[in-house]
């Protein structure tokens, strides 16, 4: 949300100071095949498929050739043997919690439709490695695999550790 991500204060508390706003799916202000590394930590989830699927072909068309493209996003594999495994009551509402899925209260009202049209926490497409590695296949990168915090010192720089509990990570390059 590029006009309220950059007015929306807390923003400089959570992200580098070198982080821009933009939107992946219309496309951002940079020439392709200008970069050597996008990393995407728990962003993509929030798209739906289609909107997906044109962000991986965005990301493909700005990276230079064997650049490296890394997400991460929630692991829907892990979150689903958890609540399978668990016998405790509340099971079902912790998974709905947990993978964004589910809305325990809807802001009613003019708060509600704005809400609604600004905000982004609603999970649209939840994702396990295999999906993942799938829909990078087919958008056209090459040596997909998992990754693990810290794992490429190229990324260091925007990775925090807690974006990775509960979550896959993966990362490919642009042939």
């Amino acid at each position: 949300m590029p006009l309220v991500g950059r007015a929306y204060s807390r923003n400089t508390q959570r992200f580098p100071s070198n982080v821009e706003f933009g939107d992946i799916v219309k496309g951002l202000p940079l020439a392709h095949e200008s970069c050597r590394a996008i990393y995407a930590s728990h962003v993509l989830e929030h798209l739906s498929l289609r909107d997906f699927r044109t962000a991986l072909a965005q990301t493909r068309d700005l990276l230079i050739a064997g650049g490296l493209f890394r997400l991460v996003v929630p692991d829907l594999e892990a979150l689903a043997h958890r609540y399978l495994a668990s016998t405790e009551p509340a099971a079902a509402n912790e998974f709905m919690e947990e993978t964004s899925l589910g809305v325990a209260e809807r802001a009613r009202g003019l708060r509600g439709l704005v809400k609604l049209w600004l905000g982004n926490s609603v999970h649209l497409w939840m994702w396990d490695f295999k999906a993942l590695e799938l829909e990078l296949f087919n958008a056209g990168f090459v040596d997909i695999q998992r990754s693990a915090f810290g794992d490429n010192a190229v990324f260091a720089p925007v990775e925090q550790s807690e974006r990775f509990v509960n979550s896959v990570a993966v990362q490919c390059r642009k042939p």
